[in-house]
C-alpha cells in the first residue's frame, strides 16, 4: 500500500513539474571538444531547441576520456530535465564494451529521449595507394601482409572497431596505428605516414573533395549524395560493413516521463524543420528521429552487434 502511494505521489509530482517545465536554461552537455562533429551538431540544434522549448539551451563542452567525462557528469546530474547529454556510439556502446569499469551504465544511468541522426563511415586511402576499391585494398594487403597501415583513434573507439570489423569480414592483412585524437591521425594520413583510415563521413569529406584523399567505400545502405561515385561496402561484397556512427539525446535516469515527453516533442519538431534537415544532409549527417522506446531497442541492438566484434577482436580500452 505504501509503495502504491509513493508511486502515485511520484507521478503527481512529475506531472506538476512537467507543467512548469522548462522554467530556466537547459544545459546540453557534449563530451567532446569544440569544433568537432559532436559540437557542430549540438550547436546546430541549440537555437532551434531554444525556440521550441522557450528557454535558452546552453551547449556545455566537457571533453575527455572518449566522452566519459561528459557522460558521467550528466548521469550524476539532477533528473529534472535541465541537464541533457548528446551521446552516441562511442560513449554509450563502445565504452561500455571496452572499458573494464565505467562510472555510468549506458542503459540504467540515462533515459533516452530520441535518436537524432546517423552518419556513415567513409574508407579512404592516401593518393599513392594504388587500390581504388575495397577488394583491391584487400588483395594488396594479402600480397604483402601488414605492409598497409590504418590510422585508428584510441584503443576502443569507433575507428578501431570498424577497422576490426573490416579486417575480420574481408580477411585483409592490414595493421592499425592508434592515435590519441582524430586530428593527429588525419595529420599523419595526409602526410603519408599511414595508408588508410575509416571514420565519419563529415570528417573526411572535405579532404576527399579537395583531392587530398581518395574515398574507396562508404558503409551506408545506399550511396551518399555527397559522393555518388563511391560504392557502398555491400556493393563491393562486404555487407557486414553496413554501419555508422549515431547521435542521441538523453537525460539522467529517473527524469519524469512528462518531462521526457516534452523534450521529445520539441526535438521531433526541430528534426522535421526543412532547413535543419538540409543543413545536416549537406554535412553528411542524416536525421534519425525516434521515440524513447525505439531508442531503447536501438541501443540494445547496437550493444549486441558491436559486443560480438569487440569480443572476437579482444579489444579493451586503456
Amino acid at each position: 500500500m505504501k509503495l502504491r502511494a509513493a508511486l502515485l505521489l511520484a507521478t503527481v509530482l512529475g506531472a506538476a513539474h512537467a507543467q512548469d517545465y522548462p522554467s530556466k536554461p537547459i544545459h546540453l552537455v557534449v563530451g567532446y571538444a569544440p569544433g568537432g562533429a559532436w559540437d557542430i551538431l549540438a550547436r546546430q540544434l541549440q537555437p532551434r531547441l531554444t525556440e521550441a522549448l522557450g528557454q535558452p539551451v546552453i551547449v556545455e563542452n566537457k571533453a575527455g576520456a572518449n566522452g566519459i567525462i561528459g557522460s558521467d557528469y550528466v548521469a550524476k546530474a539532477a533528473p529534472d530535465g535541465y541537464t541533457l547529454l548528446l551521446a552516441g556510439l562511442t560513449p554509450l556502446v563502445l565504452n561500455s564494451l571496452t572499458y573494464p569499469k565505467l562510472p555510468y551504465n549506458a542503459t540504467s544511468s540515462f533515459v533516452g529521449i530520441s535518436t537524432i541522426a546517423t552518419t556513415p563511415i567513409l574508407f579512404v586511402v592516401k593518393p599513392d595507394v594504388p587500390a581504388k576499391t575495397l577488394p583491391e585494398l584487400v588483395a594488396a594487403s594479402r600480397a604483402k601482409p601488414d605492409s598497409l597501415t590504418f590510422a585508428t583513434v584510441g584503443t576502443g573507439g569507433s575507428t578501431r572497431v570498424v577497422f576490426e570489423l573490416f579486417k575480420r569480414s574481408s580477411g585483409a592483412e592490414v595493421r592499425y596505428i592508434p592515435y590519441k585524437a582524430v586530428a593527429q591521425g588525419m595529420t599523419e594520413l595526409l602526410a603519408g605516414m599511414v595508408d588508410a583510415m575509416a571514420i565519419d563521413l563529415p570528417v573526411l569529406y572535405p579532404r576527399v573533395k579537395d583531392g587530398k584523399l581518395r574515398a574507396i567505400a562508404i558503409t551506408s545502405e545506399k550511396r551518399n549524395p555527397l559522393l555518388p561515385d563511391v560504392p557502398t561496402a555491400a556493393e563491393q561484397g562486404l555487407p557486414a560493413l553496413t554501419a555508422g556512427n549515431w547521435y542521441a539525446l538523453l537525460a539522467p535516469a529517473k527524469t519524469p516521463r512528462p518531462v521526457v515527453d516534452k523534450l521529445h516533442a520539441a526535438l521531433t519538431r526541430v528534426l522535421t524543420q526543412t532547413d535543419l534537415k538540409d543543413q545536416l544532409l549537406a554535412g553528411g549527417v542524416e536525421p534519425m528521429a525516434g521515440t524513447p522506446e525505439s531508442y531503447n531497442a536501438f541501443l540494445a541492438a547496437e550493444l549486441a552487434r558491436w559486443g560480438k566484434v569487440v569480443k572476437e577482436a579482444h579489444i579493451e580500452s586503456e
